[in-house]
């Protein structure tokens, strides 16, 4: 029997992963062009592609809601590998799951002004390459395949500590305390054949809202954030069946440290329960509680680029997420007057 991959996207921790703006290193005069922002303000990657997973929940992404000048725009490729324990979808009937998964995004951002407070759009295509074998109803099966995901839709708004700024003005911008929001959406435009148990698209939407919390304390950032994703059926899975969620719950956290040359470093973790499934009118035994550790490393290329590398393992699951991920994301900005 075949059946067809999982979504196995990444983000960032991934993919994503959003590009974020914060004071760092000293630039010269003059190196901005006509905005000479003064010698505190610094340009720093804050997108993670991380893990594109189906749920989300076990995204690791810091500096989710750091501000930035409003009009700036940042354009993100990324690549990311996974190898283990990967969880396909928690309403398969699939067990056993060892997949090796390659998968690339293209992402786009842009910081809005909102009410006077900073905003951020975002949007994430993913592409996945995926093979490796599991088990459907005590039967070993392999698969191999690759093909798009479902696209996801983000809007954030810092909420408090973070207003709309221009380039000029945020040369002067410090970071206090920082409350942020931010809602998700995956839209399902992904692969998808309801004669394979296990598919690239989901063929449902789901809904992510989440808060988060970011405090500065010198060169080092405390940050938290608590999020809920809200599934709607599938009303066609495997050979016309329902398939329905419960919603996950998550909790991800971040200290972040910021050097003066503009490169920050980030301890994460996230934990993420609930989302146990039903299909047809059978409860499945698929709720997750399962934790995720991670790094992240980011370098500023030059004005405009960035570079950035990510890591992560599950260090306790209870529905087989442990997984390992390593990745890599590049961006370039423009627009706002750099």
């Amino acid at each position: 029997m075949k059946i067809s991959a999982h979504r196995g996207r990444h983000d960032a921790d991934h993919p994503g992963h959003r590009d974020r703006l914060a004071r760092g290193p000293r630039w010269r005069p003059g190196r901005l062009g006509r905005h000479a922002l003064g010698p505190r303000l610094v340009l720093l990657v804050g997108l993670c592609l991380g893990h594109l997973s189906g749920a989300r929940a076990q995204d690791i992404e810091p500096r989710a809601y750091a501000n930035a000048p409003i009009g700036i725009n940042f354009l993100i490729g990324g690549y990311a590998w996974t190898r283990g324990a990967l969880a396909t979808d928690t309403a398969a009937p699939v067990t056993a799951a060892q997949f090796t998964t390659s998968s690339a995004a293209l992402g786009y951002v842009r910081v809005l002004d909102l009410g006077g407070q900073s905003a951020k759009f975002d949007v994430i295509l993913p592409y996945t390459w995926l093979s490796g074998s599991a088990e459907y109803a005590g039967e070993p099966i392999e698969r191999l395949v690759d093909g798009l995901g479902d696209p996801r839709l983000r809007l954030s708004v810092n909420l408090y500590g973070a207003p709309a700024l221009t380039l000029k003005e945020f040369a002067k911008y410090h970071q206090d305390l920082i409350v942020g929001a931010s809602l998700q959406v995956s839209v399902p435009l992904g692969q998808y054949d309801n004669s394979r148990v296990v598919n690239l698209g989901t063929n449902r939407w789901f809904f992510k809202p989440e808060i988060g919390v970011s405090k500065a304390l010198g060169p080092w950032t405390l940050e938290l954030a608590g999020a809920v994703t809200l599934f709607t059926d599938n009303p066609d899975f495997f050979n016309g069946r329902t398939r329905s969620q419960e919603p996950l719950y998550s909790l991800q956290g971040h200290l972040i440290y910021a050097f003066r040359s503009g490169i920050w470093s980030s301890f994460d973790a996230t934990y993420f329960t609930g989302g146990r499934s039903t299909l047809e009118d059978r409860l499945n035994d698929d709720l997750q509680r399962n934790w995720r550790l991670g790094a992240s490393l980011s370098m500023p290329l030059d004005i405009r680029n960035s570079i950035k590398l990510y890591a992560s393992s599950g260090v306790a699951a209870r529905t087989g997420n442990n997984f390992d991920l390593l990745g890599i994301a590049w961006q370039y900005r423009w627009g706002g007057g750099l």
